[in-house]
């Protein structure tokens, strides 16, 4: 049965409405590709959608979105983010030591080791691409970073618990706040913390997307559903069911399509954005732990790590991961 729209517009109505789901093209898990042990966090690929890169407990995992060759970059202590720059560089955050480092993606070298706050996370570029921003989750600051000179140039104050982020067009950081249940916001020009914008029926967002032809944030919540803001009003508009455990909403605007990996669930979640309203347009079974994950922008692949796991441990602790058993999914379109 697929799910439902669920309207919670603050601004026309205290009940919500439901809105049938919408169709989408066909979506299934395509390949399997094997990789070391040890933690991950974050994927993206590179612009010309050659490369995948994965933030690992002590690396950086690449895979040749043509071969499915796998190597190993650099060395880190627990990455979170990886953004690949300019000039082929790449951006890592170190989160046990609190730095950024910053590699050349052709000889593997470090070319900076930035220090910024306590337990860098997520990190996005500006629109120029000369600005790398940095979330600081246990500081509650933002990193500001001039690429060129690969140094802080400014730290700006916000709040601990800081997840990913978002640029509107407006020039505006948006930041999902894990423990507060809403979106910061962030006059960037100024350094300047703005109002904070409620996620009522969103618990613990992490993900986070923006939809550009739309003027629109889709943040993924822990407790199954995707929260919709027009972010001009700086408004939730609606929440939209989705599976459990997300922690990246990936976004194609070139398929008015987002994708919202749930890892506990083991759900690849469908939304489409082409229309004035998100809706749920369709579901991947993919498998338990594939949270993250990556969108190859030529050919519309998603590339979700995971690996397998034994039962939980006493007590309701992480489970423990298979020796052997990490891998990145590849899910096409049928």
């Amino acid at each position: 049965m697929p799910r439902k729209l669920l309207l919670a517009s603050l601004a026309v109505a205290t009940m919500p409405l439901s809105v049938a789901a919408t169709s989408a093209p066909t979506y299934t898990v395509a390949q399997s590709i094997a990789g070391p042990d040890g933690s991950w966090d974050y994927a993206r690929a590179d612009e010309d959608g050659t490369h995948v890169y994965v933030a690992r407990s002590t690396s950086v995992t690449v895979i040749d979105t043509a071969t499915g060759k796998v190597s190993m970059l650099g060395t880190v202590q627990r990455g979170h983010a990886v953004v690949p720059l300019r000039g082929g560089k790449l951006l890592v955050t170190s989160g046990t030591d609190g730095t950024v480092r910053l590699f050349d993606t052709r000889s593997g070298a470090q070319t900076a080791n930035i220090v910024v706050g306590k337990k860098p996370d997520a990190a996005i570029l500006d629109a120029s691409g000369a600005h790398a921003f940095v979330m600081n989750a246990d500081s509650g600051t933002v990193s500001v970073i001039d690429l060129a000179a690969a140094k802080v140039t400014r730290t700006i104050s916000v709040k601990p618990a800081l997840e990913y982020a978002a640029f509107g067009s407006d020039g505006t950081l948006f930041i999902n706040n894990e423990d507060s249940d809403e979106i910061e916001t962030v006059d960037a020009t100024r350094g300047v913390m703005g109002k904070a914008i409620p996620l009522p029926g969103c618990k613990a967002p992490t993900g986070l997307g923006y939809d550009v032809a739309h003027g629109r944030l889709i943040a993924a919540c822990a407790n199954g559903k995707a929260a919709i803001v027009d972010a001009r009003s700086r408004r939730l508009t609606a929440l939209v069911d989705i599976g459990v455990g997300p922690d990246a909403v990936i976004m194609d605007e070139a398929r008015g399509l987002a994708f919202i990996p749930c890892g506990k669930d083991g759900v690849l979640d469908i939304l489409s954005i082409s229309g004035s309203v998100v809706t749920h347009a369709g579901a991947v079974k993919t498998e338990v732990g594939a949270r993250t994950g990556a969108l190859d922008p030529k050919t519309g692949a998603i590339y979700l790590p995971t690996a397998k796991f034994d039962a939980p441990a006493a007590g309701g602790g992480r489970p423990a991961m298979v020796p052997g058993s990490f891998h990145v999914l590849v899910v096409k379109r049928a």
